[in-house]
This record gives C-alpha cells, sequence and structure tokens, in this order.
C-alpha cells in the first residue's frame, strides 16, 4: 500500500513512523509531507531514508492509498479535499470531523464495522482521553448498558505534544537551578503543578477537552442518551494518560464478572492486585500499546456503580496506533 503521513515531523507524526514499523504494516511507499519549516527533513523507515516534502495543494495523493493526517484541524480542513480526491482514505487525527454526522469516529474495539461507512474518503480518530476510556466502557456496556459516566483524567504533558514535554523538562532544570522557570506551553508551571485546565474553556464552564469526552462518548458507543461528565487535568508526567472512571450500569454488576470482561477484551490488559501494589501506572504503561486497567471495585454510592482506573500511552493507542489499527481493522475485514 502507499501510504502518507502528513505532519510528520510532530510527536504524533513521529509515533506513525514507529507504529508502522512495529505493527509490520503492509507499506510499498511511504510518503511524509509536513510545513514549509519541516520539509527536507529526513526520517528513517525500515532502514531507508524518507525527505519530508512541503505539503501543498496539487496531486500529491494521486497515487495514496490511505493517508495519516496529524497537523491541526487547521490543516485537515484546509487539505482534506486535496487529499481525498484521488480516492485516499484520510485518518484524520484532529478534531476537524470528529462530530460531522458523515464522517466515523472510531475506536476498531469498540465500532470498528464505522468504518466502512466513508462517504467523505475521512474516518476521524478519536480524542486520547476517550479512546482510552471506551475501549474499557466497551466490556461493561455489553454486560449492562451505561447510562452515567463520571472521569476525572490525569493528562501528561506530551498530550499538549513534543514542545511541551521539553518545557516540564526544562522547567525541573530551572527550577533546580534556583531560575525563574519558562512558562508558554501552559497556562501555568506544570512542575511539582497540577492544572485543572486542558484547552480552553467554553461558557458552560467545561473545558473543549470535556466536552470533546461528553460528545465523542456518545458517537462511538451509539448512545446518545449516555450521561457523560468529565474534569480534565495536566499533570506533571511525560507521557501515558491516566483516568479515574466512576460508570452506573442498568443492573448491578459482579466485579467478578466485570474482571473477567476486562481480560476477555480485546486491547484491555488487567493490572490489580492492590494488596500487593499493582496498579497500572504512566512509568509502567509509557510506550505499551494496550489500555491498562487496575483499582476495580464497587461505588460505595451507587449500588449499580462501578469505579475503576485506567492508564493508556496518548501518543500510541490516543493518538498514531489507533489510527494504524483502523487501517488494519479495514484491511482484515474488508468486504
Amino acid at each position: 500500500m502507499n501510504i502518507a503521513i502528513v505532519g510528520a515531523s510532530g510527536a504524533v507524526g513521529q509515533e506513525f513512523i514507529r507504529v508502522l514499523e512495529e505493527q509490520n504494516f503492509p507499506v510499498d511507499n511511504l510518503v511524509l509531507f509536513g510545513s514549509k519549516r519541516s520539509a527536507g527533513r529526513t526520517y528513517k523507515f525500515r532502514g531507508r531514508d524518507y525527505v519530508v516534502q512541503e505539503l501543498r495543494h496539487g496531486d500529491d495523493f494521486k497515487d495514496i492509498d490511505i493517508a495519516f493526517t496529524s497537523a491541526g484541524a487547521g490543516v485537515s480542513k484546509e487539505y482534506a479535499e486535496t487529499i481525498t480526491r484521488h480516492g485516499a482514505l484520510m485518518i484524520d487525527n484532529s478534531s476537524a470531523f470528529r462530530m460531522d454526522d458523515d464522517v466515523p469516529l472510531v475506536v476498531p474495539e469498540v465500532n470498528g464495522e464505522d468504518a466502512f461507512n466513508t462517504p467523505r474518503n475521512i474516518i476521524a480518530n478519536p480524542n486520547c482521553t476517550t479512546i482510552q476510556m471506551v475501549v474499557a466502557l466497551k466490556p461493561i456496556n455489553d454486560l449492562s448498558p451505561i447510562s452515567r459516566v463520571h472521569v476525572a483524567t490525569y493528562q501528561a504533558a506530551s498530550g499538549a505534544g513534543a514542545a511541551a514535554m521539553d518545557e516540564l523538562v526544562n522547567q525541573y532544570a530551572q527550577l533546580g537551578r534556583g531560575e525563574e522557570p519558562t512558562v508558554e506551553k501552559f497556562a501555568y508551571q506544570l512542575a511539582y503543578n497540577v492544572l485543572p485546565h486542558v484547552d480552553v474553556f467554553l461558557d458552560n464552564g467545561y473545558t473543549k477537552e470535556e466536552m470533546k469526552m461528553y460528545n465523542e462518548t456518545k458517537k462511538i458507543m451509539h448512545a446518545p442518551n449516555l450521561d457523560v461528565s468529565a474534569t480534565c487535568v495536566r499533570v506533571p508526567v511525560m507521557r501515558a494518560h491516566s483516568e479515574a472512571v466512576w460508570v452506573e450500569t442498568e443492573r448491578p454488576l459482579e466485579l467478578s464478572e466485570v474482571r473477567n470482561a476486562f481480560e476477555a477484551a480485546e486491547g484491555l490488559v488487567v493490572v490489580d492486585a492492590p494488596a500487593e501494589k499493582k496498579y497500572p501506572m504512566p512509568l509502567d504503561v509509557a510506550g505499551q500499546d494496550p489500555v491498562f486497567v487496575g483499582r476495580l471495585r464497587k461505588d460505595l454510592t451507587n449500588e449499580n456503580g462501578l469505579s475503576f482506573w485506567i492508564v493508556g500511552d496518548q501518543i500510541k493507542k490516543g493518538a498514531a496506533l489507533n489510527a494504524v489499527q483502523i487501517a488494519q481493522y479495514i484491511i482484515k475485514h474488508k468486504k
């Protein structure tokens, strides 16, 4: 297959290159695109050097089968027609098309079949926090429909890009030298701090990130009446997002049946032995493909409630890996 990566020099673009290699994805030819600033950079893939081309309007995508795009919503909107007009499938990692009715929003373990309904040749990759949560919600929902979800996220610096990771490292170094920390990527110093502020605030008091989880979860799970409420927090962790999740189901569920469902679910790994101090942590999960779940327990305030803790690498499963898995699902299940 002829594969393109748009935004190849960014954190997710670089992860696309690594994931395609790790997954042994069938690539006959790889074409890398980027901004004028990143054009000319060289990256290795399977022992060969590939030079980043400047993204332009034209016929550069004429022979492309799948284009993985991660250059921001503005770029995705501007170049969607250029990318898809010759038949390329655009799997987009931005927020540009996620809530469009004619664009499927896909997590393969949850709603893979939606990937075959692409009237615009575009598939949207969900927000990272939504992806890892719905992977864990799916096996519960299969036991008993979920009526309500509350979630608090603990989001790593890398969710704001490579420059944000550099800023966090820099801040610790600057503070260690007794200097004022540089603050550019976040509203405040992140080192030695937590910020209950991911993305911009909206008129309803929630942030865009929180509303993404609200809207995207409903769409992916085909559950327009599902109640979702999120509080998204940035924490001084380099990589891998964590989430504390509370769900309410239509009937009470036994912990044993939920644990069995988690263990049987695709894309989930159970790490849940509190007596042995075993539970998922970002340090262990960074760089890993699955979503890890632990701290499973009954909600003491609700007979039909459960509480659990999940951790996922948001650059892998929360971005590049999920997009590649969408393509793998299409190849495997093509009708």
